[in-house]
């Protein structure tokens, strides 16, 4: 998951001048509402002002015909839409929205049309919406109201299969649409529980492979027939071992399935699955996780992307001859989106590292040529000098190796360095050595040392570690963060009497706890959509999400588990938090209801502890609007510089 607490971009400058002096302030954006947080200093935002000009695009989608890309990126003030007709083209926009659009899917035929989703004001209610290009108009597909996710287009290019809450609010059930006729859309199977998601449709265009999510760690596979809504569950329940599928795609035959699973592994490994036994081989090795896979057109090929060791790597493997093909030499980053064009030469990804924000490229199979198709700007910074994270590791309480990544500050600044611990979100997420975006300028000109420590529970390490803070084991993951404010210490290049813990979402909620469990280990704190407490939390968050996370968190409803929930919550210590707090929430958050934010700044600030609000109202979990993320950012920068570095 994208990390909450770094902005990827930031906006405009509004200033206004200030009354009776000669300094003039950042005016907020229309929609940000603060409590507690003072002007921003023009001059400030100015120095910072480079650093929030960071632009991203990422690949969606190839044209079936022609050699051009769908891209996802930001020219005003959100990601839209764009078309992009050859490597270092020129960027088309095609959707002009005031909410982000996240790229879309030509149809797989003639491309004259494609279909991409969109939610409003960040409520991710998202609605499904066909693009013509003859036209240029668009056209709603669905009810404008439920929450409708997972859209995917048939191989004929006549279907697209999607999943929607439409009928209790809280259950996805499993619909198909004809894109040029809105009405024909029909339920074809109902479904109990928020975690289905349609995965592939079968080479004839009959069958739909689909997905049912009970938690990161547990899933199964269902087929489902397209005209009668008949069902057929395809991977064992109840047999002991909790297997988790995280990619699912029929074979060019349409008698066997290629899969990512950890079935009796660590990792989620390349398998394929004969549908009449349901015998599973596995292609790869149980070293790391395959984070996701494409099939060629002529079924002969499979592109995937594994996770070695946090960096990103594309490989190619021949199904017939079951080993690896040669692959493109990539820098060391992190690989996303992986599609393979129609015409079965070029391979489309996106690619970001910590030098380079992520950008479109291509590979073609044949010439072992890599093209890079866009080139997104960087505030006309050389951002080739920027830090290149260094690996660390640390013993935790109970002898576990924890690692993470410190990013340096140039060698300019000299001493012991300040330190900003990030925290990554999920729970089941993992912070990787890409690029930082604005959080550069914390390095190259506050000269502060940038920690990121993947934790018990994150993923990239196994199942083994992702399960080791599922319910009353979660405090082995505060512990970790108290055994590496335990390393900074023995760092002579680090200035442990320094420190600032922030991360969004679960980070948020790690942030609060450290700030009542550490409070005297640290300077201060900034807290991003974070759960204040599991128990409302869980009985507050989205129903369609609500059991997904108790598998996680713990059910509330047990007395025992809801003892311990009560016990740790931050929300029920907050008078031991005696250090400074930001709190960034948005209004419309459908994860993290705006209320875990609001009774932990009154807690904290009924207590007399300083704490800054920022609230905007057109915003859901974390800001998506550069403006608002600009605003975001500047604040936190002035946080930063009265409570950790003065």
């Amino acid at each position: 998951m994208k990390r909450l607490f770094a902005p990827l971009s930031a906006a405009l400058l509004l200033a206004v001048p200030a009354s009776g002096a000669d300094e003039s302030f950042v005016a907020p954006p229309e929609a940000i509402v603060v409590e507690g947080v003072p002007k921003i200093p023009t001059s400030l935002a100015e120095q910072i002002g480079p650093y929030t000009e960071f632009r991203s695009a990422a690949f969606t989608s190839w044209h079936p015909k022609r050699h051009e890309m769908m891209i996802a990126t930001r020219f005003g003030n959100v990601t839209q839409a764009h078309v992009v007709r050859s490597p270092g083209g020129a960027r088309t926009q095609l959707t002009f929205y005031p909410d982000r659009v996240p790229g879309g899917r030509f149809d797989p035929k003639t491309g004259d049309t494609f279909v991409f989703s969109k939610d409003t004001g960040g409520s991710e209610f998202f609605q499904l919406y066909r693009y013509d290009f003859a036209e240029g108009k668009t056209t709603l597909l669905t009810d404008g109201k439920s929450r409708n996710t997972g859209a995917r287009w048939s191989n004929g290019g006549q279907w697209v299969a999607y999943g929607s809450t439409r009928r209790t609010g809280n259950d996805v059930d499993l619909y198909v649409v004809d894109p040029s006729n809105p009405k024909s859309d029909r339920l074809v199977v109902q479904d109990k529980g928020g975690g289905w998601e349609v995965a592939d449709w079968s080479p004839d265009d009959k069958q739909l492979l689909v997905a049912e999510g009970l938690s990161i760690n547990e899933t199964y596979l269902w087929l489902v027939d397209v005209a009668t809504g008949q069902t057929t569950e395809l991977t064992p329940r109840g047999a002991g071992e909790k297997v988790a599928y995280g990619n699912a795609a029929f074979a060019k035959d349409g008698r066997g399935l290629f899969v990512t699973t950890d079935q009796g592994s660590e990792f989620q490994r390349l398998a394929s699955m004969d549908l009449a036994s349901k015998k599973v081989d596995f292609l790869t090795p149980d070293t790391a996780d395959v984070d996701e896979f494409d099939l060629s057109p002529d079924g002969k090929t499979i592109a995937y992307v594994a996770n070695e060791k946090g960096v990103g790597a594309l490989h190619l493997f021949d199904i017939a001859a079951r080993k690896e093909l040669p692959g493109p030499k990539l820098p060391l980053g992190t690989i996303a989106g992986v599609r393979w064009h129609k015409d079965g030469d070029l391979i489309g990804f996106t690619l970001e590292t910590a030098r380079a924000n992520a950008d479109a490229y291509s590979y073609d199979v044949r010439s072992g040529k890599v093209d890079r198709w866009t080139f997104s700007e960087t505030g006309g910074l050389n951002a080739s000098t920027f830090s290149e994270p260094e690996l660390i590791s640390w013993k935790s309480f109970d002898g576990r190796e924890i690692t993470g990544f410190l990013y340096k500050p140039p060698a300019k600044f000299t001493g012991k360095r300040p330190v900003l611990i990030e925290i990554h979100g999920g729970p089941e997420g993992q912070s990787r050595p890409d690029f930082i975006g604005p959080w550069n300028y914390v390095l190259n000109e506050l000269g502060v040392a940038i920690i990121q420590p993947n934790i018990r529970g994150s993923t990239g390490y196994g199942k083994t570690y992702s399960k080791l803070d599922n319910g009353e084991l979660r405090e082995g993951a505060y512990k970790d963060i108290g055994a590496l404010l335990d390393w900074v210490q023995t760092r002579p290049d680090l200035d442990a009497g320094r420190v600032l813990v922030g991360g969004g979402s679960y980070g948020g909620h790690m942030t609060l706890v450290v700030s009542y469990l550490y409070s005297d280990r640290i300077r201060c704190s900034v807290d991003v959509v974070g759960p204040s407490n599991l128990v409302t939390f869980l009985q507050h968050t989205s129903g369609y999400r609500q059991d997904l996370r108790r598998v996680e968190y713990g059910d509330e409803r047990d007395p025992k588990v809801r003892a311990f929930l009560d016990r740790t919550a931050p929300m029920n210590n907050a008078d031991k938090i005696r250090k400074p707090m930001f709190v960034i929430q948005g209004y419309n958050d459908p994860r993290v209801p705006r209320s875990e934010s609001e009774q932990m700044v009154q807690k904290i600030r009924s207590i007399g502890t300083p704490v800054w609000y920022m609230m905007a109202k057109d915003e859901g979990h974390g800001f998506a609007k550069k403006a608002n993320r600009d605003y975001q950012f500047d604040a936190t920068i002035e946080f930063m510089k009265q409570y950790l570095l003065n």
